[in-house]
């Protein structure tokens, strides 16, 4: 579903949730036949459906404001310069894609690669594109720690976006075309 220029997407347990709450409702109607019950009962179950859909739009524009400030602060780095020192900086990143897990939850976590190492990228709504193992990304964030007060530093990610892989001759025919 699009929220103006925003995808907003709705998690398999939140769908759970609301068939699961519709079928209460519904048997609990069916079972006393108290048809009384759909005046507090629709309105409830549209709001389990409703509620999360509104949040993600809401982290999903806030991360979207966040962005220009992130591409104009960021400091480029790569895997084996990440460390405690740099926590709550800015950092841009780039790497290819290792490992995505949780991604049905709308909070998807990711191992990302350079030459250098590997990084953990935590991502708190879903992105705005989507990115599947094996994809070269850039990612844009901050450093903290991957379970708040300890941990080893990880990029907590406001932005990730794919990024075209280049063939050696493509940097030569976009040359000859501006001659």
């Amino acid at each position: 579903m699009k929220i103006g220029n925003i995808k907003v997407r709705l998690t398999i347990v939140h769908l759970g949730v609301f068939i699961f709450f519709t079928g209460v409702l519904i048997f609990s109607i069916l079972s006393t036949g108290d048809y009384s019950m759909l005046i507090w009962g629709v309105p409830t179950v549209l709001l389990i459906l409703t509620i999360p859909l509104a949040m993600n739009y809401m982290s999903q524009s806030q991360y979207r404001d966040l962005r220009p400030m992130y591409e104009a602060e960021a400091k480029t780095v790569r895997a084996n310069q990440i460390n405690e020192g740099m926590m709550g900086k800015p950092v841009r990143f780039e790497g290819v894609i290792e490992r995505v897990h949780f991604q049905f939850l709308n909070r998807p976590q990711y191992l990302i690669a350079d030459r250098s190492g590997e990084v953990a990228v935590k991502m708190f709504t879903s992105p705005e594109e989507e990115v599947e193992k094996g994809d070269l990304v850039e990612v844009l964030g901050s450093i903290m720690r991957r379970y708040i007060i300890t941990g080893d530093p990880i990029i907590n990610c406001v932005s990730i976006r794919k990024k075209i892989k280049e063939t050696p001759a493509e940097p030569e025919k976009r040359e000859k075309k501006k001659k």
